[in-house]
């Protein structure tokens, strides 16, 4: 683990209340952003319903299809993965706590490895927290990631059936599918995920958080697939 955390367990954040990023934390985001970006581009490389938007609907033509399809994942992974961690590092540094985002080496190399092999196995990294924190404070930390995901997969869900039967439901459905299910993952009630300090804040406010995040699922999963583009 980076040394800097260590360095800071008992610091309070300069920028009390503030949004800070360090040079090694946007290195790490940085870092973590690409490699989901391609690995996310690696899984859906063969989709054919995916890059038929992009060469129909889009009139991109050879290898520039894929460039169009490297564009989607990397908006996919921003509204996904990095506004979660950003919810976590943004809510602790209201706070004043010193909190910044960490990549994961391994986690990394195993998300590429997984993409190759037809599925994903996701896990860049996580957001470090450091100072004193109680368990209302880290309750609160905890539930603000999936919240986010929360809302963005509601927001996905209305697009797309604002835009079904046209290019940008590709988008909508990624969206929907990724951040709904991040929501769900992260609110079981198992250590280290979220759920489990939500639970230990707030057992209503897991329940109805955990409740919503598996209606969104069942909703994408039992309606979603009727949706097409075209």
């Amino acid at each position: 683990m980076d040394d800097r955390y260590y360095e800071n367990m008992e610091r309070v954040n300069t920028g009390y209340g503030k949004p800070r990023f360090s040079r090694t934390e946007i290195r790490d985001i940085l870092v973590a952003v690409t490699v989901l970006t391609v690995a996310f581009a690696t899984l859906y490389r063969d989709s054919n319903s995916i890059l038929a938007f992009f060469e129909y609907g889009c009139g991109l033509e050879g290898r520039m299809k894929y460039a169009g399809l490297i564009g989607m994942c990397l908006v996919v992974v921003v509204l996904s993965f990095l506004l979660h961690e950003f919810g976590h590092k943004f809510m602790a540094q209201r706070y004043g706590l010193w909190s910044e985002f960490r990549m994961w080496p391994l986690g990394l190399a195993l998300t590429m490895v997984s993409s190759f092999l037809g599925f994903m196995f996701a896990s860049p990294g996580a957001v470090m927290i450091a100072g004193n924190v109680d368990s209302a404070r880290n309750g609160k930390i905890s539930i603000a990631g999936p919240a986010v995901n929360i809302v963005i997969g509601a927001i996905a869900i209305a697009g797309c059936l604002l835009c079904n039967h046209s290019g940008w439901v590709v988008l909508f459905m990624m969206l929907a599918n990724l951040n709904s299910f991040l929501a769900l993952f992260n609110l079981l009630p198992i250590p280290p995920l979220d759920g489990s300090k939500i639970i230990s804040w707030n057992l209503i406010v897991w329940i109805v958080a955990i409740a919503i995040a598996a209606a969104e699922v069942l909703y994408i999963w039992q309606y979603m697939p009727t949706l097409y583009w075209g």
